[in-house]
């Protein structure tokens, strides 16, 4: 493996995508021979110094990176997410979804079903065919919400506490409900959480307005990024705590709202949940990155 350093310059394709305007940049790396500091990650993912971006997907194949070997045989991508302040992800609601158009536009993958390794576990995708809509949504099984505990989480923001849900669905989140959204004030800076072992990597936080049967309403702050104009996960964990919180068990769908636009939550009578959003790639090119030179990955 190789790793992005040093001071020559080396060209490296990009696609950039986005799903509700939540935006990333996708490397293709399929024999996994790129290993990106978190330094460089940030330098991508920042708007003045790179390209810009929410997060980093890498498209490794799963028999080129040897945590996701053993699942080669059930998926032949693992897309390796890092948030924008290079530190690893294990599950990317909206970012899977744009990893999975990608591959499907790029001839990588044939559109219709098909499965991506993640380090939350594998994921099944569906992209429609471009005689269905070459843009149109694209749907991930996201599996069972958690709710790992303790039952008592505080989230502070804008010098105001209030209750939290954790909910973990691939990913830790910090779920908030409020009248209204405004309260939660400036979410790039990140909100205090108490108890703070609750979460030793990290959390997303969501604050939460329910605005009728089967429809929410969400602001976010993305563990390792800032508030962001949506969030797939944080959907899904804000439909889990909506429901637990209700005692809601039946099979039902959700329209969820963020500022980028809205996100849909299938939830089966199993507790198991499919999101549904936008896709979209808006750019592909080449960055120059520095030197890539030989390093132990």
């Amino acid at each position: 493996m190789t790793e992005i350093t040093g001071s020559r310059m080396d060209t490296v394709p990009f696609a950039k995508g986005h799903g509700c305007q939540n935006s990333f940049l996708i490397l293709p790396d399929p024999h996994g021979r790129l290993c990106l500091s978190a330094e460089t990650i940030r330098l991508l993912a920042d708007p003045h110094t790179g390209a810009g971006a929410d997060g980093i997907l890498r498209a490794v194949r799963c028999l080129a990176h040897p945590r996701t070997v053993a699942t080669a045989r059930v998926a032949e991508w693992f897309m390796d997410y890092r948030n924008a302040d290079g530190s690893p992800g294990a599950m990317c609601g909206n970012g899977i979804r744009v990893f999975a158009r990608y591959l499907v536009d790029t001839g990588r993958c044939a559109p219709g079903t098909f499965t991506i390794a993640t380090r939350a576990g594998v994921r099944r995708v569906r992209v429609p065919s471009r005689s269905e809509d070459f843009q149109g949504p694209v749907t991930v099984a996201m599996g069972a919400p958690a709710f790992p505990g303790p039952d008592r989480i505080t989230v502070t923001a804008a010098q105001q506490s209030r209750p939290a849900i954790h909910v973990d669905v691939g990913n830790p989140h910090a779920v908030v409900f409020v009248n209204d959204l405004a309260v939660a004030g400036d979410l790039d800076t990140p909100p205090a959480v108490e108890p703070a072992d609750a979460y030793p990597h990290g959390v997303t936080t969501e604050f939460v307005t329910v605005l009728g049967p089967g429809h929410l309403a969400l602001r976010v702050h993305e563990r390792g990024v800032g508030e962001t104009r949506a969030c797939g996960t944080g959907a899904c964990a804000a439909v889990a705590a909506h429901r637990r919180h209700i005692g809601q068990t039946a099979a039902a769908d959700y329209r969820v709202d963020l500022p980028g636009g809205s996100l849909y939550v299938s939830v089966r009578a199993d507790g198991t949940m499919a999101l549904t959003g936008p896709a979209v790639i808006t750019a592909q090119g080449t960055l120059h990155l520095a030197h890539a030179k030989k390093g132990n990955g």
